[in-house]
C-alpha cells in the first residue's frame, strides 16, 4: 500500500470519488487539476497523504515532472468529455487535442520518470452506441462519434507507449456511471422525477448497463494493484442490466416518489426526437447498450461490492440531500 497514486481529474465526479476511496484503502494519493483556483476547499481530504498539483493538457515538462515525482502509479481520468451541444468549432480536433495528444504525451513522460502502471478511463463509446448482444474486449471498437473516435486512438496511443517501454498500462472502458455527483442525463431524469414529470417510457424494450460509483471505484483499485491487470482492457459494469422503464421506476422508488409512464410508439419518440434535436438523447433511451464485464471478474476475481438498487438508493439521498439544501437557501 506504500505506491504513490498520481489521479488526474482528481476534483471531478470519479476523481473525487476514487481520491477517498484510495486514501481509505492506504494508498498516499496526489490529486491534479487543471489550475490551482479548481481545488475548492470541499475537495481536499484531511489525510496527510494527500496533496495537490496542478497539471493540464498545456503543462510544460517542468510542471509534469514535478507532478510525477514520488510517483509509482497513474490514474488518469482527466478527458474532454462527451457533450450534447459542442460549440467547437472542429469538436474532433478539440477531443483530439486533449483525450489523445495529452495523455500520449504524459503516458510518455510517466514511462521516462518510470512510473510502474498507468491505468486510463475510457469509455462503452470505443464499441459503439447500440447493441444487440453485450460488447466483450474481443469485439472490434465501432466509435461513432468525436468523443468515442478520441478515447479509442487514446487507448492506441497508450499501447505504443507501453510497447517501447516497460511502463505496464490498464485500460476500463465504462458505460454510464451514475452515482452522488452525477451529472447531465442522469440529473435531468432525478429533477424529472423530482417534478412528477409524466414520461412516454413504457413501451420501451430495451437493455442498458450500468456501473454504480462505488463499484467502478473498486475496479479501479483493483487495476492498480492486480499484477494480473497489466496490458489488459477490461469493461465493468454493475452486473444487473435493466430497460429504461425499469431502471426509471426503481430510481422513482429510490427518491421516494410516484412515476407516471405511459405508452408511446418508439418510431413516434424517434420522430419527436429529431424534431427537437435530441435524437442522440432518444437513441440511449431506447437503444440497447450492453457490455460484458466477465473478463475482469474471472481475471482480477472482482464482484461489484454495490447492487444496482444500493448505487440508487446513495444517488437518490445525495439528491434529495441537495435539493433540501437548495430549498432551505433560498
Amino acid at each position: 500500500m506504500g505506491d504513490r497514486i498520481l489521479i488526474t481529474g482528481a476534483t471531478g465526479f470519479i476523481g473525487s470519488a476514487l481520491s477517498h476511496g484510495l486514501l481509505e484503502a492506504g494508498y498516499p494519493v496526489r490529486g491534479a487539476v487543471s489550475a490551482s483556483s479548481k481545488i475548492p476547499p470541499t475537495a481536499t481530504p484531511e489525510s496527510a497523504n494527500f496533496d495537490w498539483v496542478v497539471l493540464h493538457d498545456r503543462s510544460p515538462e517542468r510542471e509534469i515532472n514535478e507532478a510525477l515525482q514520488g510517483v509509482q502509479i497513474v490514474v488518469h481520468l482527466a478527458a474532454r468529455v462527451h457533450v450534447m451541444v459542442d460549440q467547437a468549432t472542429d469538436p474532433l480536433q478539440e477531443f483530439r487535442r486533449v483525450n489523445v495528444d495529452w495523455t500520449e504525451r504524459l503516458a510518455a513522460r510517466a514511462a521516462s520518470q518510470g512510473i510502474r502502471r498507468f491505468v486510463y478511463l475510457s469509455s462503452v463509446k470505443v464499441n459503439g452506441e447500440q447493441t444487440v448482444i453485450p460488447f466483450t474486449e474481443q469485439d472490434s471498437p465501432k466509435p461513432q462519434d468525436p468523443y468515442g473516435v478520441s478515447k479509442w486512438e487514446a487507448e492506441q496511443a497508450l499501447d505504443r507507449v507501453s510497447t517501447r517501454t516497460e511502463m505496464e498500462t490498464v485500460v476500463v472502458r465504462a458505460p454510464l456511471v451514475y452515482g452522488p455527483g452525477v451529472r447531465g442525463n442522469f440529473l435531468q431524469l432525478l429533477n424529472i422525477l423530482r417534478r412528477g414529470i409524466p414520461l412516454p417510457l413504457a413501451s420501451i424494450r430495451n437493455q442498458r448497463s450500468l456501473v454504480y460509483l462505488g463499484n467502478l471505484v473498486d475496479a479501479l483499485a483493483r487495476c492498480i494493484h492486480n499484477p494480473r491487470a497489466a496490458g489488459q482492457t477490461y469493461f465493468v459494469c454493475d452486473g444487473e442490466d435493466l430497460p429504461t422503464p425499469e431502471l426509471v421506476r426503481r430510481l422513482a422508488a429510490a427518491m421516494n416518489t410516484r412515476v407516471c409512464l405511459w405508452p408511446c410508439p418508439t418510431g413516434l419518440l424517434y420522430w419527436m426526437g429529431q424534431v427537437a434535436g435530441k435524437r442522440g438523447m432518444i437513441d440511449r433511451l431506447v437503444g440497447s447498450l450492453q457490455v460484458n464485464s466477465s473478463k475482469i471478474r474471472t481475471e482480477l476475481d472482482w464482484h461489484p461490492p454495490f447492487t444496482v438498487d444500493a448505487g440508487l438508493l446513495e444517488t437518490a439521498a445525495w439528491f434529495r440531500a441537495g435539493t433540501t439544501n437548495l430549498a432551505t437557501v433560498s
